[in-house]
């Protein structure tokens, strides 16, 4: 039987293996490229360990974990294999494209697909509400696709590293909390959706 995560495990199954990556990247030896090896080879056994406790927890797994840890093995496994962070690095580019064409594709169709993700964490929300933020994180989407590649192409590795922990992660947040007004115009019941951000995409 399928359970709904609480916000604390959510949390750590969306955000861990992020934290983990981070943490191995900052405390590991070596010159970068040793450090973002070691913090990948961390985060794909962190990133598998969340789909398995996904699965124990509450016998689900959401598809943006599912893509999400399929692109992180992928092209985790490419940086270790050939000792190239440059796979690593373009691992979010394809998390967020993947995304963006996902929800463009449901405008296009007219079918709710992040309704259907999300739908408990915006009760009330109307169908105008639904295409507005669809629309939304869609751009969104493709916005920090084109600003992942900026950075990583044109920083060091370390630059990257915190670009992702201080600045992706908060401009994520900051952009959910955003919709919040445009959303209790279509019908958001707040008091009831007060774990709007716990309903974040794992990066």
């Amino acid at each position: 039987m399928t359970t709904k995560p609480s916000p604390g495990l959510r949390l750590a199954l969306d955000y861990g293996p992020l934290l983990v990556f981070f943490a191995l990247n900052f405390l590991a030896p070596g010159e970068a490229i040793a450090r973002i090896i070691v913090a990948t080879i961390g985060f794909m056994i962190a990133m598998v360990a969340a789909l398995i406790l996904s699965w124990v927890k509450t016998r689900h797994i959401s598809p943006m974990l599912w893509i999400t840890g399929v692109l992180v093995v992928v092209f985790g496994g490419l940086t270790v294999y050939f000792h190239d962070d440059r796979f690593i690095k373009m691992k979010p580019t394809f998390v967020y494209a993947i995304f963006a064409a996902v929800l463009g594709f449901g405008l296009a169709t007219g079918r709710p697909l992040l309704q259907s993700l999300l739908e408990t964490a915006y009760p009330g929300l109307n169908a105008e509400g639904w295409r507005k933020l669809t629309r939304n994180w869609a751009v969104f989407f493709v916005g920090m696709a084109v600003l992942n590649e900026a950075v990583w192409r044109n920083v060091s590795t370390d630059f990257w590293v915190g670009f992702k922990l201080w600045g992706a992660i908060p401009l994520t947040l900051i952009f959910a909390i955003a919709n919040v007004p445009m959303l209790m115009k279509h019908g958001l019941m707040l008091e009831k959706g007060e774990a709007v951000a716990e309903e974040l995409p794992p990066e």
